[in-house]
């Protein structure tokens, strides 16, 4: 396996993330529904085209997970971009990778997995994170926090229904509903609140289904390169790095000393434990 190929693919993976990240934010006069509609649009026409060009069944087999998967993915979706009109970029990223902690308390009820001492301690210096940003970091928005939080809370839930679905589909079948379930959604909640788009935001709004198609694409492309889950896992984590760049350099946001101290426990946290995981299995 070549690592320095997986390398570059996931630092195009999280540099697709984070630009359609900073994209979401510059489009925050806009409804949250209007840009899910944009940002999943886009990318249903790469997954449909795929899907057909290849002659891949695009309705799967177990139709009522797949469509249970989209409902869950397009929620947390929704409430993350609903939460960066109130939250700097960075912050709210970071804040939505708490999702791997849901997801193990959510394992542990449905999928009767166990966890192991030494992941609550990481999951405790991740959430220590949290509580240093809204503890020390009195410009943080309540409302922005709890829209972020319910936003994890259903994206930790994306990995129990990804555990339930397994291999028993194709890969880009189970994105192609999530897909198509956020345009049916994103469409329909968009009745009475459509912000007409000009100029540029035609070309930024469809950017969003292509950034965000790109940077799954080349994720999916590095795991497959390397050798072991943990020598790329960690980088997943640079799209928070980029995002917060982003926002500090093209929207002028300000981090004090304690909202990066607390990113950056969330951060570490959560690397420690994607790590622990993998020795887990070896």
């Amino acid at each position: 396996m070549d690592i320095k190929k997986a390398l570059k693919f996931m630092l195009i993976s999280t540099l697709s993330f984070a630009c359609m990240n900073s994209i979401v934010k510059h489009l925050t006069h806009m409804s949250a529904y209007q840009i899910v509609f944009f940002r999943s649009i886009t990318t249903l026409i790469f997954t449909l085209t795929f899907l057909l060009k290849h002659k891949i069944p695009v309705l799967g087999n177990n139709k009522k997970i797949l469509i249970l998967r989209g409902v869950v993915g397009v929620t947390s979706m929704t409430f993350f971009f609903m939460s960066t009109k109130y939250l700097p970029i960075g912050t709210a990223v970071s804040l939505r990778y708490m999702a791997p902690i849901f997801a193990a308390i959510f394992a542990i009820f449905f999928l009767k997995e166990k966890v192991k001492p030494m992941q609550w301690f990481f999951f405790a210096m991740a959430f220590s994170g949290v509580v240093i940003l809204k503890g020390f970091d009195l410009n943080l928005d309540s409302y922005g926090l709890l829209l972020i939080f319910i936003s994890a809370i259903f994206s930790g839930l994306v990995y129990v229904v990804l555990s339930k679905i397994g291999k028993t589909e194709h890969p880009v079948v189970v994105v192609n509903y999530f897909m198509a379930i956020s345009v049916i959604v994103g469409a329909t909640l968009s009745i009475g609140r459509w912000v007409n788009p000009n100029g540029i935001e035609w070309f930024m709004l469809l950017g969003l289904g292509v950034f965000g198609y790109f940077g799954q694409v080349y994720m999916t492309k590095a795991f497959q390169t390397a050798s072991s889950t943990s020598q790329i896992a960690p980088l997943k984590y640079l799209e928070t790095i980029f995002t917060l760049l982003f926002g500090v350099f093209v929207f002028a946001e300000v981090y004090t000393f304690w909202s990066l101290l607390g990113i950056g426990l969330i951060i570490v946290g959560l690397i420690l434990n994607a790590q622990f995981k993998e020795r887990l299995k070896t």
